[in-house]
């Protein structure tokens, strides 16, 4: 059975391959501006759906794996960020309090569609101009939801989360295992060395 990832993320197939699984690499080019009204949970679940809406369209006969974050901060939506100005009054907002971050998945097989979304509170310290600065200098906020990246240099910013690590990385796993598993793909549960 072929799974298709419809996703651009070097981070999602990273985590994918965590599951023992590879998958063929196809992103969606969809529209995904926020609707007037749509609140954060709705707008990221939706945007999961049509990614894998499209790429199921295209390969009907394929599993596909779909995916969205976003950052929530008072019911605001933070994506990635159009420029440097953008990204530090961002992280400005995020410095010294807690926010969501919410990553959707969306699993399509012979058009049935199993959509999940997965809601994760990340909690910042208080960060610094030269904090913020020497972040954005790296280049690793230039295309991250709320501009920045878990995994990578902004980990010393967080004081704790609560919720899915993997989700806020931008592929919520223990999700995404049972979604695949519905539909027959059983992720080893120990990879061979």
């Amino acid at each position: 059975m072929t799974l298709i990832l419809a996703s651009a993320s070097p981070r999602r197939a990273d985590l994918l391959e965590q599951l023992g699984l590879s998958a063929k690499i196809c992103p969606a080019d969809i529209d995904e501006s926020v609707r007037l009204g749509e609140l954060p949970d709705d707008y990221v679940l939706r945007m999961a759906q049509e990614k894998a809406d499209v790429i199921a369209q295209r390969y009907p006969a394929a599993v596909v794996l779909a995916a969205d974050t976003a950052i929530d901060l008072d019911g605001r939506i933070l994506g990635k960020p159009g420029n440097r100005a953008e990204a530090a009054k961002m992280l400005r907002a995020l410095s010294d309090r807690g926010h969501r971050v919410l990553s959707a998945i969306a699993v399509s097989q012979g058009g049935v569609q199993h959509a999940e979304l997965v809601a994760t509170e990340v909690f910042f310290g208080p960060l610094s101009n030269r904090d913020i600065n020497d972040y954005l200098a790296s280049g690793e906020a230039d295309d991250k939801a709320g501009s920045y990246a878990i995994q990578g240099r902004a980990a010393q910013f967080v004081q704790r989360i609560n919720g899915s690590y993997s989700g806020v990385v931008g592929l919520p796993l223990y999700e995404t295992r049972k979604a695949l598993r519905e539909v027959g793909i059983e992720p080893p549960t120990a990879l061979a060395e």
